[in-house]
This record gives C-alpha cells, sequence and structure tokens, in this order.
C-alpha cells in the first residue's frame, strides 16, 4: 500500500478502485472555495539510476509548482505529488495529496532519496486512478474538474502490480463514466535513452501522451519545468469546455 505522508484534518484518505490497495489524500470538499478544478498529479522516479541528476530533478519540480503558484488560475488547481520507487514502502510515497496551491511550500520538499527499481505502471495507475476518484467525488458536488498527470521517468517498468491494460481501463472508465470532464496523462522520458522503445510501446498500450526530453540536462529539466506549467495552465483554460487542451505542446 503507498505511504500517505503528513495527512492533516483537512485532508481525506480515500481508495482508488476496489480491493487494489491504492489511496490517495484530497483536500476535503467542505475546505474548497472555488467551484471548478484541474487536478494536477506530478509523479517523479526516484530509482537508482536517477541518482546523478537527482538535484537538478528537484530543482525542476520546485520551479514547475513555483510557476503553476504564479498562474492566472492558480486559485482553481489542486496539486498531488508522489515520488515511486520499489525501496518506498508500497512502491508510491505520496508526499501531498491533492492541495490548493497556495498551501504548498515547493521550497520544503525535501532533497530526492533514490534507490530501488521501478514500480512505473503502478505510478502512472496511481495517477490516473486518484485523478478520476477525487474528480467524480467534486463533480458529484456541482464542481467542475479535469486533470493532467505528469509522469516523469529514466526506465522501463520492474516492479509493478498494474499493469498497461488496467491503465487504460482506468483512463477510459473515467472517461466513459463521465467521473471527470477530460484527462490528459503524459509519460515523459529523461535521461531514458536505454529505454525509449519500452516506453513508446507502453504509452500506446496505455493510451498515454509520451514525451521523451533527452538527456538530463539543467537547461532541459528547466524547459521541462516551463512545459509542465505551461500544460497546466492549457488544461486549466479548458475546464467547461467539454474536452482536454489543444494547446499542450507535442515536445519539450
Amino acid at each position: 500500500m503507498p505511504r500517505l505522508s503528513n495527512i492533516d484534518p483537512s485532508m481525506e484518505n480515500m481508495q482508488i478502485g476496489s480491493g487494489k490497495g491504492f489511496h490517495f489524500s484530497a483536500t476535503r470538499i467542505e475546505h474548497l472555495g472555488a467551484t471548478e478544478y484541474t487536478l494536477v498529479t506530478i509523479a517523479v522516479d526516484v530509482t537508482g539510476s536517477v541518482d546523478d541528476f537527482a538535484d537538478d530533478l528537484l530543482k525542476c519540480l520546485q520551479t514547475a509548482v513555483e510557476s503553476c503558484k504564479k498562474s492566472p488560475r492558480s486559485n482553481n488547481l489542486l496539486l498531488r505529488l508522489i515520488l515511486f520507487s520499489s525501496s518506498l514502502s508500497g512502491g508510491i510515497e505520496e508526499i501531498h495529496g491533492f492541495k490548493p496551491l497556495g498551501e504548498i511550500d515547493p521550497g520544503a520538499y525535501q532533497p530526492l532519496k533514490t534507490g530501488g527499481m521501478t514500480p512505473l505502471f503502478d505510478a502512472v495507475y496511481s495517477g490516473v486512478g486518484a485523478t478520476n476518484a477525487y474528480a467524480k467525488q467534486l463533480m458529484s458536488q456541482n464542481f467542475l474538474a479535469n486533470g493532467i498527470v505528469f509522469v516523469l521517468t529514466d526506465g522501463d517498468d520492474n516492479a509493478s502490480s498494474s499493469t498497461p491494460r488496467m491503465i487504460r481501463a482506468e483512463i477510459d472508465r473515467g472517461q466513459k463514466g463521465e467521473d471527470i470532464e477530460s484527462l490528459v496523462p503524459i509519460l515523459i522520458g529523461v535521461n531514458a535513452k536505454l529505454h525509449t522503445k519500452e516506453l513508446q510501446r507502453f504509452a500506446t498500450e496505455a493510451d498515454l501522451k509520451y514525451i521523451d526530453i533527452g538527456d538530463a540536462t539543467k537547461g532541459k529539466l528547466a524547459k521541462l519545468a516551463e512545459f509542465v506549467s505551461q500544460s497546466v495552465s492549457s488544461q486549466s483554460q479548458a475546464i467547461g469546455t467539454g474536452g482536454p487542451s489543444q494547446a499542450i505542446a507535442a515536445t519539450i
């Protein structure tokens, strides 16, 4: 079961699906002030192979969140951050669940501790499933909700209980069940050239958008942070249109 960190009374612990052992936390609806929200998830690979660029990856993450906080739509964004590695309890650690950006201090994010293997499928399933589950709750209370999920990885899956078919079914379930207005799941390869074919195949099987940024240089990671913030802004602006943003770039 994924480990949930820093649960407070304003947050609710929720389950993804039924009987799969995946949980997440989210702000209780009575604490929300707007009438529409874009649910943003960032999932970060912290396996041993990212050790050489872990500090730059953390800075990229902090920059992306800070940029989102400056968006004109910041009051309509709820952000969830998870890390994934087999070295973590249950393979996934939730740093915080879906919270208003104003309550998040990215400067308080701790250095990334790396190690272990890659439960990539579980991370994507958690990102998509939590977005669907919370959006369903919001929509049932007459909120508008859409979502965007970013999963950053440098390698192929080798430690998951979930499958690409499960992920695709979860994406389809949310869309066809009208639990969420639209969902954009994006798989991002970072320093992943040894696994490009596997990641492209996974993206096709699971119905994800795949983008490879190339080597994990400071310049590329800075562009990645900008891509995340711009994509979040575009998806947030698309809420109420009935579909996903058409302005999200195909490359970084």
